[in-house]
């Protein structure tokens, strides 16, 4: 079996709502896409259609489940609880400035949420979903949300959760995690991706 014909996951952050364009921290809040997001959700269409997805999850809340449906996935998109955004709790709504005066030098990969999640349990949810994955043949489409994907893509390769921090994740893009030889990696990542075994 060769690098591009193993398993691939594509890991799909919703596209735009106006929280996440004004930067408002959005947690379980169920707010749709804009009109540009509803768009851009659409653009994806014709990559995706090239790939045969065994199986499509999606956060069960609708910025993520329309990006999915918009997508051309909508006749296999089905929800997934694991897939939610770090519940950020009393700071759902907040900007990051916002927070930082509230709690000065306050850092989420540190500190996490008052009354919300901490980072050991939302990297316990990116590992139970990457266990599931693990149990399914064939290529996983996974529509989710700025900072869990983050996770997900962390955990994947293997890192400390506290390496999420180091990966940006557009709202829109699209990461694929796969195989290099017997390592796992990250294959491609951005808006409309390209690259190695993406198209298949």
């Amino acid at each position: 079996m060769n690098d591009t014909s193993r398993q691939q996951i594509w890991v799909m952050r919703h596209a735009e709502t106006a929280w996440s364009l004004s930067g408002q921290h959005t947690g379980l809040t169920d707010i749709p896409l804009t009109a540009k997001g509803e768009k851009a959700a659409g653009e994806l269409k014709p990559w995706l259609s090239k790939m045969n997805f065994t199986k499509v999850l999606s956060s069960p809340l609708t910025r993520a489940m329309t990006t999915a449906k918009l997508s051309g996935l909508e006749s296999q998109v089905q929800p997934e609880p694991l897939l939610l955004e770090w519940d950020y709790g009393a700071y759902e709504g907040l900007k990051t400035d916002e927070i930082k005066k509230l709690h000065p030098g306050w850092d989420i990969w540190r500190d996490g949420c008052p009354k919300g999640e901490n980072i050991e349990q939302v990297h316990s949810r990116a590992q139970q979903l990457l266990e599931k994955c693990s149990k399914i043949e064939g290529n996983i489409a996974l529509f989710s949300h700025g900072h869990f994907s983050r996770f997900i893509i962390a955990t994947w390769l293997g890192l400390p959760a506290l390496c999420g921090s180091n990966f940006a994740i557009r709202a829109g893009s699209v990461t694929v995690l796969g195989y290099e030889h017997a390592n796992k990696v990250i294959w491609s990542s951005g808006s409309l991706p390209e690259g190695p075994g993406v198209g298949r």
